[in-house]
């Protein structure tokens, strides 16, 4: 598998058609999220593996897990409207994938490998919402990729220690986010994220 061949492809998975504020449903750039699928391949993550993309919008992360020889997969996002895009989407393209609408904190399905870029924590309504698919990740999986604002890393250290956990990877990227809703003030901003790869207790 070439990670520009993966890129490719996952530029043409669909944006939401209807966005809600509330879920900040900023969808994960082709590149940084070719490039996490590549890395989890690359740590034996991915190939054969059960593969859960929590709060997986129209589903990029679960088309990348499919297409780098995941043995299964399941997307999961609270957005019936997302899903039914995602699902139209595998269809079209012969992509075995499961996608359900479910609420992150009813997730039971355990997998090996959790793939998510869960809110940033823009809106109040999200604020802290990072910390339960963190916590769903423990739940369910043995490792967790992970995307946060840079600046929240070190909190988020703390809480995974916490939780048993051990850090095993970084990587930073700049995350893109453009024009989406009446009280963006920008065409596109950008912000430092980091990338996380957990190895949990179960």
């Amino acid at each position: 598998m070439k990670k520009k061949g993966l890129e490719i492809l996952l530029q043409k998975v669909p944006l939401p058609k209807k966005p809600i504020p509330t879920l900040e449903q900023y969808m994960t750039p082709a590149t940084i999220a070719a490039d996490i699928i590549f890395t989890a391949h690359q740590f034996g993550d991915i190939q054969d593996k059960k593969v859960v993309d929590l709060g997986c919008g129209t589903g990029i992360f679960s088309v990348g897990a499919a297409i780098a020889g995941a043995k299964k997969v399941f997307g999961i996002d609270v957005d019936e409207n997302v899903i039914q895009i995602a699902r139209e989407y595998a269809e079209e393209n012969n992509l075995e994938i499961e996608f359900r609408v479910k609420n992150v904190k009813d997730v039971e399905t355990k997998c090996d490998t959790v793939l998510m870029n869960p809110p940033f924590g823009a809106q109040k309504s999200n604020q802290k919402a990072d910390r339960k698919f963190i916590e769903k990740g423990f739940e369910i999986s043995h490792v967790i990729y992970s995307l946060h604002l840079t600046k929240t890393i070190p909190f988020l250290e703390k809480m995974i220690f916490s939780l048993g956990g051990t850090i095993t990877y970084k990587k930073k990227y700049v995350f893109p986010i453009r024009w989406m809703f009446e009280f963006h003030e920008k065409q596109i901003a950008y912000y430092d994220v980091t990338m996380l790869r957990i190895e949990t207790k179960i």
